[in-house]
């Protein structure tokens, strides 16, 4: 009964021991074994594993992809605009030996510190050279790689692999708004104005076309009357003449009929003179009693 009260204890504190010394690494994580604050021993493959108690400590860090956003950053393009930017980056702990010794017992939340820290500084570096136009175009995703790429090498010293840089927002600073949309509408107006004269320009080029277009037109139809007009009255007087000189009695008589015709209009038949006339030669009969 003595031994079974001393053995209990031992046991006891036996299974305490063993169950201490054991410890499971999940499939998503990587293990550090810790001997006195050195790593002893690296865990990589899932499974279960055995550690000194008391003497060594395990810590774990995650295997995934993780991500960390980057708060609003104000950078300056080369065209000094200003911009407030929004990015996100997706890393991983690649080297967990050297993550350990880079950050200490800080671990994944002094690690993203500085991982800010270096993509904050690169995103200036990279966009700081260009202009405002090629951050805002469709151009950034390369500006996107050269970050990312940019940021790998200094992440590495840290155990990090910076997998991708993602620029999510890109806005002008709120006390800029409104200055840059009255000069963006300045533009735009000027732009307008400057349509506006051209237009005038071609209407008046196209009426003055125009203009000359129906003188010469008019001028050309002027003169082909005129020629029409000329000969036309060339043939006619040919004809008269013709007509004269075959019967000279008859045309004589034909050119009174026109003078009575033109003289005697209707409220113009009063006329004041002589009854020996010539004029009315063809009115009076052949017979000096009719």
């Amino acid at each position: 009964m003595r031994k079974t009260t001393y053995l209990l204890p031992v046991l006891v504190l036996v299974v305490i021991g063993a169950l201490s010394s054991l410890f499971i690494v999940d499939e998503r994580e990587k293990a550090l074994v810790l001997q006195f604050g050195k790593v002893v021993s690296v865990k990589e493959e899932p499974g279960l594993y055995f550690k000194v108690p008391m003497i060594q400590e395990v810590v774990t860090y995650d295997d995934r992809i993780l991500s960390r956003e980057v708060g609003p950053l104000e950078i300056t393009p080369s065209d000094d605009r200003r911009l407030i930017v929004d990015a996100f980056a997706r890393y991983r702990i690649t080297d967990v030996v050297q993550f350990r010794q880079a950050v200490g017992a800080g671990g994944i939340q002094l690690a993203e510190q500085r991982l800010d820290n270096i993509l904050r500084s690169q995103t200036r570096e990279v966009l700081g050279k260009v202009s405002s136009n090629d951050i805002l175009s469709s151009d950034r995703a390369t500006l996107m790689l050269r970050i990312r790429n940019a940021a790998i090498t200094e992440a590495r010293s840290l155990g990090l692999e910076v997998i991708d840089v993602r620029l999510k927002r890109t806005d002008l600073p709120q006390a800029n708004l409104e200055a840059t949309f009255a000069r963006m509408r300045a533009e735009r107006e000027r732009e307008a104005a400057d349509e506006i004269a051209r237009g005038k320009e071609a209407a008046l080029r196209i009426q003055a076309q125009a203009d000359r277009t129906v003188v010469e037109l008019v001028s050309d139809a002027n003169r082909q009357s005129e020629i029409i007009r000329g000969e036309a009255d060339a043939k006619r007087n040919g004809i008269f003449a013709a007509a004269y000189g075959a019967d000279q009695e008859f045309f004589e008589f034909y050119r009174s009929l026109e003078a009575y015709r033109k003289a005697l209009l209707e409220g113009n038949s009063s006329m004041v003179m002589s009854p020996d006339s010539e004029f009315f030669n063809y009115l009076k009969s052949a017979n000096p009693d009719q």
